[in-house]
């Protein structure tokens, strides 16, 4: 169920970064609080746990960042 919201996300992302990259910034900076916000609480679990949580909310930071930079990166090629 997560992993399909974090896909969902992601393609949510590069979607807009390709159909308008200016206004998907302000998408992007909403979906990185809210994994910065669950990493952050995620890391104040006690052991290997706060660790494995801390990881997962930045690995998906990650990829939907890149998701976004791979939008706006195809609109930058574009003939037109």
């Amino acid at each position: 169920m997560v992993i399909g919201v974090v896909v969902g996300i992601c393609v949510l992302l590069l979607i807009l970064g390709f159909l308008v990259p200016r206004l998907s910034d302000h998408a992007k900076k909403g979906t990185d609080k809210g994994f910065g916000a669950g990493q952050r609480a995620g890391s104040k679990a006690p052991g290997p746990i706060g660790t494995l949580l801390s990881k997962s909310f930045g690995k998906s930071q990650r990829a939907s960042s890149k998701s976004h930079s791979a939008g706006k990166t195809a609109r930058q090629k574009l003939p037109f």
